[in-house]
């Protein structure tokens, strides 16, 4: 996004990262999904296309993450630094919300 448009949203560089962050909790919600689905399937073909739709949905979620990562949005084994990244994330979220 234009950095001018997002200061005017009062976003600054949020965007990527909230961006990114709906992408990830989606690709996530697509493993589970596809992980039900494949569960209650009855073909064998039909479980394979499924199979490999859900191993494409594992490979998004692993570039998403990695992603995250590299950018400091996202800190899967440090507790303490996802923390700093969520509590900023959410002081912003409440500073938009004011004005």
């Amino acid at each position: 996004m234009n950095q001018f448009i997002q200061n005017m949203m009062g976003m600054g560089g949020m965007t990527d990262q909230v961006i990114a962050t709906d992408f990830l909790v989606s690709a996530k919600a697509s493993v589970k999904n596809y992980a039900v689905v494949i569960t209650e399937t009855g073909t064998p073909e039909l479980k394979a296309a499924l199979r490999a739709q859900l191993n494409d949905a594992i490979a998004t979620h692993e570039k998403i993450t990695n992603y995250m990562i590299a950018k400091g949005f996202y800190h899967p084994d440090n507790l303490s630094a996802q923390l700093e990244v969520d509590l900023t994330a959410s002081d912003t979220a409440l500073d938009l919300a004011q004005e």
